[in-house]
Parts: structure tokens; C-alpha cells; sequence
């Protein structure tokens, strides 16, 4: 994919990789905290819950959400516990996706799915605790001026809800195998992608008392980079390897799954991504030059080699 012109600067000085770096092991401690440790009886569904949990994987939601708080003038300490809430509720999704039943996935960041290492009934388990893992830890947000703790917990169930994540993945089961056109396909990837993000950099405003034009700025950016993401995710199944992507290559050709390049092709996928990219920088002009970690981390995330 060609980039997109970057409306927004990240400036010169600033070091993504060391943000990434920072804020990982930040939410590392903090999810290490919120989980039950390995000794706890039932030893296996927490062995299983860390072991999806931190499996390496670059913690986006989190990130997202940490420096959706920064452009909002908030701090980590306020945003960490709804980072960590959403990376629990990614985590189960991916390790219910991976299930025979769905997605029938071997591998995932690199290693082998949970399903392959702790057996099904244990792996469905384990994406169930993580689930209500996040809520457990959501339940601890201090309320700010705008927004109360129960508008944080309504957040984010109806994002992970049947009308949002659920709905997604509800929808990609039953499209298996059927000739999808953009519209449905579009509705499959505003769920199973963008709700999820959209709620990672909501959360994080509210945890910085944003302003209603704030959060509405984070929701458009949530959105286009959910849609422009997965497009790309797309693409990269059909162009890159299962060593580069970390997972199986070629798996929505093999399930019969409705993609971008699939109906549209290669090249016209490309350009939807390219437009979806700048419309999620163009959303964050708002923040006037404050969004520097926002606009670095759509950066990464939406110029990967396609």
C-alpha cells in the first residue's frame, strides 16, 4: 500500500518504539498484578489465562488507549486499568476465534493457539475468565467530572456485546462460504475490529475527562483505524508468509472467508485502506498537535507492507 500523506505530525523527536516499549511493561506489571497468579487453584485456567495473556503481543489496544489519554492532557496511572480491561477482553476474543468451532487456528503471535495447548473445553474457559476478568478490573475506575465508573463499564460491555465484537464474529461465521459485498463485509470488520479500538481510545479520554468534541474526534479515529486495519489484515493474508504475520497466511482463503481482495481485488483494497488511513488522521485535527503518540501509533499500525 502506498502511504498515505500523514495530516498530522509526529514530530521529529518523538520514539514510538520507545513509547511501545514503556507503556508494555507498564501494562505488563499492571495485568500481572490484576490476574490471579498460577498457584491459585484452579492452577490450569490461570496457567491458561497468562499464557494467551502474554503471549508477546504488542499491546495496540493498550497503547491506544494510554496515549488517546495523553492527547487529552490525562495521565497513565488513570488510564491503565481500562487499557489493561480492553487487552483482557482482545485476548479472549483471539482465543476464541483461534476454537475449532470458529476460526480452527493453530497458531497466534507466533505460537501455538490455546486450544492446541490446553485442549478445547480448557481454552473456552480461559477466554470466558479473561472476559470477566476485564469487567472485574474495569470496576475499579476512579470517576472523573464527566464520566462515572458504571458509563465506563456500559463502554465497554456493549463494545465486546452481541451488537458489536459478538456481532462481528456472528456475522463472519455465517458469511463462510457465501459471496458477501462490501456493505456486509463492512459491517463484519466495524465490528470484529473497529468497536474494539474505538472503545480502547474512548476509554482513555474518559479516563482524561475529555470533552464531548474529544471523544467524538476519538471515536471517528477508533473507527478508520479499525476499518483501515483490518482491510490491511486482509491484504497481508493473501501477500505475506506464516512466519511474517505470526500467524496461519492464506486461513480466509482456506475458510472460505468474505475479504477485501476477495471482492474487490488487490489493488482497489489497497485504495480503501489508503483513504480509510487519511480519514483517521484527519481525525485527529482537533487535538491540535497533541495527538502525537495517537497519530505515531496510526502510523505503525496502517503502513504496514501491503
Amino acid at each position: 500500500m502506498k502511504r498515505a500523506k500523514n495530516t498530522i505530525s509526529t514530530g521529529a523527536s518523538f520514539d514510538l518504539n520507545q513509547f511501545l516499549a514503556e507503556r508494555t511493561e507498564a501494562v505488563n506489571r499492571a495485568l500481572n498484578r490484576y490476574l490471579p497468579a498460577v498457584q491459585v487453584k484452579p492452577a490450569t485456567i490461570h496457567k491458561a489465562m497468562r499464557y494467551s495473556l502474554f503471549a508477546g503481543g504488542k499491546r495496540m489496544r493498550p497503547a491506544l488507549c494510554l496515549a488517546a489519554a495523553e492527547a487529552c492532557g490525562g495521565t497513565d496511572e488513570a488510564a491503565i486499568p481500562l487499557a489493561c480491561a480492553v487487552e483482557c477482553i482482545h485476548t479472549y476474543s483471539l482465543i476464541h476465534d483461534d476454537l475449532p468451532a470458529m476460526d480452527n487456528d493453530d497458531y497466534r503471535r507466533g505460537k501455538l493457539t490455546s486450544h492446541k495447548v490446553f485442549g478445547e473445553g480448557i481454552a473456552v474457559l480461559a477466554g470466558d475468565a479473561l472476559l470477566t476478568q476485564a469487567f472485574e478490573i474495569a470496576a475499579g475506575f476512579k470517576p472523573t467530572a464527566r464520566y462515572a465508573t458504571a458509563q465506563i463499564i456500559q463502554e465497554i460491555a456493549v463494545a465486546a456485546g452481541s451488537k458489536q465484537l459478538i456481532a462481528g464474529q456472528v456475522a463472519d461465521l455465517e458469511g463462510e462460504g457465501k459471496k458477501l459485498n462490501t456493505a456486509q463485509l463492512r459491517f463484519i470488520h466495524e465490528r470484529k475490529t473497529s468497536a474494539l479500538l474505538g472503545c480502547s481510545a474512548r476509554l482513555g479520554g474518559m479516563s482524561a475527562n475529555c470533552t464531548p468534541a474529544q471523544l467524538q474526534a476519538l471515536t471517528d479515529f477508533g473507527y478508520h483505524v479499525g476499518l483501515a486495519f483490518q482491510v490491511i489484515d486482509d491484504i497481508l493474508d493473501v501477500t505475506q508468509s506464516t512466519e511474517k504475520l505470526g500467524k496461519t497466511a492464506g486461513k480466509d482463503l482456506t475458510a472460505q472467508k468474505a475479504t477485501y481482495p476477495a471482492i474487490v481485488g488487490l489493488e482497489k483494497s489497497r485504495a480503501i485502506a489508503k483513504q480509510l488511513t487519511a480519514k483517521a488522521f484527519e481525525s485527529l485535527k482537533p487535538f491540535h498537535g497533541k495527538a502525537v503518540a495517537l497519530a505515531a501509533l496510526a502510523d505503525f499500525l496502517l503502513k504496514r507492507d501491503c
